[in-house]
């Protein structure tokens, strides 16, 4: 018998796996985790609407059954009803959001650069924004009706206010170093506003932006649910009108999916762009 014959052959070991792969395993888990975490209580809401309806604890023309909010959801949107109305809303949350995006950066950039235009803005600004979306509805429809224009001005001003404060205290606290680094490699404009500012300001910028975006998304059902005559918070004032509380609900819950639509699209496009930002420093 030979000698490589009586030794013992090692066992291959199993290729250990990559720390990258390992931590996205482990992003996997938290992610499934917090998403059945967040599961937890609108399920137990669902379970006690359900008990309460069932047992009759409420009355059905008070609180409609799940089953029936849920077949109301499925005619809205078969019958093409539900579709037409949130697309008006949609669209006037676009251009309300376009109108104080424009609004917000420039004041916000104004009185972050300069402390003289804070001067003479700021005081204006903060009294403004201090009166409620409500608190402009009478005005506005004594100056433009209760057209678009009315609507788009008060989605505009809801929105306008937290990209303006965000804004300008993104611009204040950019790191005094970064700025001594551009005066160093004498960056022009251009430079100092992509390599700086921009980067620097980011994640203020876009906690503005949706701040601003949920202002504008209940503004909107704010000023429909009081004068419009179409568009999703409209539907809820047709259904109470007609006490078919089963719609209101289902435009409730389509109301509150929208929103959590918006907010998630946000999350990950500031993810996506945070990563830039990294790379541009």
């Amino acid at each position: 018998m030979s000698l490589t014959e009586t030794l013992p052959v090692p066992a291959l070991a199993a290729p250990a796996a990559t720390p990258r792969l390992a931590q996205a395993l482990a992003g996997l888990r938290s992610r499934v985790w917090r998403g059945a975490l967040a599961l937890i209580l609108p399920l137990a809401v669902l379970a006690l609407w359900h008990a309460a309806t069932l047992n009759g604890w409420v009355a059905q023309q008070i609180l409609p059954a799940p089953a029936l909010v849920w077949t109301t959801l499925l005619d809205l949107w078969h019958s093409g009803e539900l579709w037409t109305n949130l697309a008006i809303s949609l669209t006037r949350v676009a251009w309300g959001f376009s109108a104080a995006l424009v609004i917000g950066l420039a004041l916000g950039v104004a009185m972050g650069l300069s402390k003289t235009a804070e001067a003479y803005l700021y005081p204006s600004f903060k009294a403004i924004s201090e009166v409620p979306v409500l608190g402009w509805i009478p005005l506005l429809i004594m100056l433009v009706g209760i057209g678009e224009a009315m609507k788009i001005l008060v989605i505009a001003k809801a929105a306008a206010v937290p990209i303006t404060i965000n804004t300008q205290q993104g611009i204040r606290n950019i790191p005094q170093p970064y700025l001594e680094v551009a005066r160093v490699y004498r960056f022009n404009p251009r430079q100092l506003w992509l390599k700086v500012i921009f980067p620097s300001t980011l994640p203020s910028l876009f906690n503005g932006f949706r701040y601003g975006l949920t202002n504008a998304w209940l503004s909107l059902v704010t000023v429909e649910l009081l004068a419009s005559s179409e568009g999703i918070g409209y539907q809820m004032v047709w259904g109470r009108q007609l006490f078919q509380l089963d719609v209101v609900m289902a435009c409730m819950l389509v109301i509150g999916l929208v929103g959590l639509a918006i907010d998630l699209f946000l999350q990950i496009t500031e993810t996506r762009l945070l990563r830039w930002r990294r790379a541009a420093f």
